[in-house]
């Protein structure tokens, strides 16, 4: 996929040397088409290393796509430049009045909080909000995925005795569109201290798309299918999970090694293609489902909205 990309955007070096395209606004603009536009919320700590991430897995169609990165503005980001978020960073009043066709809210290593206790929650609940008529599809990841099945079905969450840590079999329990092609069973990395009330999730207008081995949901849908929640982490590299166990053991956290990550000393990653083909598969699908015109998207939402109830 050509992604849209500033010259100097720092992720794009390191796509460019895995050979993935991105192309730059002065090509681009030469193609007669409507790029899709997708919107990532970037609640991650290392801002950079999540845009790596997330631009991998949004690299495998033939669609045209322009990224745009949001911060919160009630939050003091201490581990990524200034000069990075200002250049490359959007504030939700900047596009509060924009409709997007996809929006990406990623995790947040604030679980172990309150969602109110959370510097920034009245802005998340603005933003959520707001992605319900301005947005067409909408991709929660772990702490993100707990604090929209929260804000929006009141979905509570449940803390675990010991951090949930590794990579995880899945279990395919509702087939949709968005996981055609998906094995029956499947890998997920997860890396979280809490899980979710599951009895609440039967009670509320949500699909359970796949659950782990010990009957914990990993992925689910909104019965109007505009809010896709990813408890667990498809986006992570071979080593991210590595990465954080040092990174817990250097801060004095005793954290067990990663389950079912290493093998013969070895890192083999299993998870790698059905991450991609999930992105692919919301990329396609937003593409089909999305209007022409953007400005459009809001009168679509509301008539969907009211199809739902």
């Amino acid at each position: 996929m050509p992604i849209r990309l500033e010259p100097d955007f720092p992720a794009k070096s390191v796509l460019e040397s895995e050979d993935i395209f991105a192309i730059d606004n002065s090509r681009a603009e030469q193609q007669d088409i409507r790029p899709l536009k997708l919107l990532i919320l970037n609640l991650m700590p290392n801002k950079i290393d999540t845009e790596i991430h997330l631009l991998r897995l949004i690299s495998q169609s033939p669609l045209q796509i322009d990224v745009d990165f949001l911060k919160v503005a009630s939050h003091e980001h201490k581990n990524t430049s200034k000069t990075h978020l200002d250049k490359f960073y959007l504030e939700f009043s900047q596009v509060k009045d924009t409709c997007y066709d996809g929006l990406i809210i990623t995790g947040a290593p604030v679980e172990q909080l309150a969602f109110e206790e959370v510097d920034y929650w009245a802005e998340l609940v603005e933003i959520m909000d707001w992605s319900q008529l301005s947005v067409t599809s909408v991709v929660h990841i772990c702490w993100g995925a707990q604090a929209g099945l929260y804000h929006h079905f009141g979905i509570d969450k449940v803390p675990f005795k010991e951090k949930l840590f590794g990579i995880y079999k899945q279990e395919i329990e509702h087939h949709f569109r968005l996981f055609r092609g998906f094995d029956d069973r499947f890998w997920m990395p997860q890396s979280r201290y809490t899980g979710i009330n599951e009895e609440q999730v039967r009670q509320k207008k949500i699909k359970v798309i796949a659950k782990d081995e010990e009957e914990r949901s990993a992925i689910l849908i909104s019965e109007d299918e505009h809010d896709v929640f990813l408890l667990g982490h498809f986006e992570y590299a071979t080593n991210t999970l590595e990465k954080e166990y040092l990174r817990d053991h250097d801060r004095g956290i005793t954290t067990a090694k990663p389950e079912n990550y290493y093998e013969d000393g070895k890192i083999h990653n299993y998870w790698r293609a059905q991450a991609h083909l999930f992105y692919h598969n919301w990329l396609n699908d937003v593409y089909q489902i999305t209007p022409y015109r953007l400005e459009k998207i809001r009168e679509l939402q509301k008539k969907r909205k009211l199809r739902s109830y």
